[in-house]
């Protein structure tokens, strides 16, 4: 069974009216005469079959079907205006706001998002980082940057970059006596320190068959940021997110002491819904941050170990 609606130029002339108890307040607001709002008010009373308004000492006001029945009509129109308002702020302008972990923020995205700024002057990004994992985008978040193993339903999902777990340190440890790193075995001697647990560490020992390694020693850093301090002041040894720490990789603040790499499960990827893909500013960052990260893929040749690649070089940030 079909179900009719009454037009919408006389529901909103019915809310118009409803909000001023006035005819010529709400011609007014919608530029049409006074006749013709009486006009729409008749043609819905009539479609509805009950008065929606009654005079009394020359005031209009409401009946009670008719209060009723504004109430739920006024929050239709506000709805529609939200959602309208909503659209028209994921245009072309206007503020993008872009939604990540903070480590990649830090790491990642901060140090290159001028060249974005610099292509998209009229797009203002807001950076919300968050240090939680999430299934889903928040409703004031336009795009986001997901960190997993990219099972989240009913959102878009590309993987920004695989995540490989490097050791990395200070260039002072190679260097450091008889007790330099210069094999895996030299971690011995070293402190490990670890990324919110000694998971990551007891993977890699593990595969490695570095048995007489204790991973349980070490300090434990809540944010990716620290760790990569903690090792660039010559505090350990770190095994990183080879995104978190390809920039202090390539200006040598850190160096990678072995070819060994942990192949990780999860990756960084990009995420938005699917309707709002080809939205104007949400387009522009999508497409700049793809190419921008397919071009500084690090390269890795794979070894027969499937847990492990041989490290070959770290990418030039281009």
């Amino acid at each position: 069974m079909s179900r009719r609606l009454p037009p919408l130029n006389a529901l909103r002339a019915f809310d118009a009216a409803g909000r001023y108890l006035s005819f010529t307040k709400a011609a007014e607001e919608l530029f049409v005469t006074q006749a013709a709002i009486s006009h729409q008010i008749k043609s819905l009373e009539e479609f509805l079959g009950f008065k929606l308004f009654r005079r009394r000492n020359r005031a209009l006001l409401l009946t009670e079907e008719g209060q009723s029945y504004y109430l739920d009509i006024k929050e239709i129109f506000s709805a529609i205006h939200a959602a309208t308002d909503k659209l028209q702020a994921r245009s072309a302008k206007g503020t993008l706001t872009v939604s990540l972990p903070s480590g990649f923020a830090i790491q990642w995205l901060v140090p290159r998002l001028s060249s974005f700024n610099a292509a998209h002057p009229e797009i203002d990004v807001r950076i919300q980082a968050v240090d939680r994992e999430e299934d889903k985008l928040a409703e004031d978040v336009d795009i986001a940057i997901f960190y997993g193993r990219g099972d989240w339903r009913g959102l878009c999902i590309e993987k920004l970059y695989a995540e490989y777990l490097l050791p990395v340190c200070s260039p002072t440890l190679l260097l450091t006596g008889k007790y330099a790193l210069k094999v895996p075995n030299d971690l011995a001697y070293h402190t490990l320190l670890h990324d919110t647990s000694r998971r990551d560490w007891l993977a890699y020992t593990h595969q490695l068959g570095l048995t007489h390694i204790n991973v349980h020693q070490g300090p434990i850093f809540s944010h990716s940021a620290m760790v990569i301090q903690a090792a660039i002041h010559g505090q350990g040894v770190a095994l990183v997110n080879n995104v978190m720490a390809q920039t202090e990789l390539e200006i040598g603040r850190l160096v990678c002491p072995f070819n060994e790499v942990l192949v990780s499960k999860n990756a960084f990827y990009l995420v938005y819904h699917d309707n709002q893909a080809e939205l104007g500013k949400i387009a522009a960052f999508r497409q700049w941050i793809l190419a921008r990260a397919a071009g500084e893929q690090q390269p890795f040749s794979f070894a027969t170990n499937d847990s492990f690649v041989t490290k070959d070089v770290v990418a030039t940030n281009q």
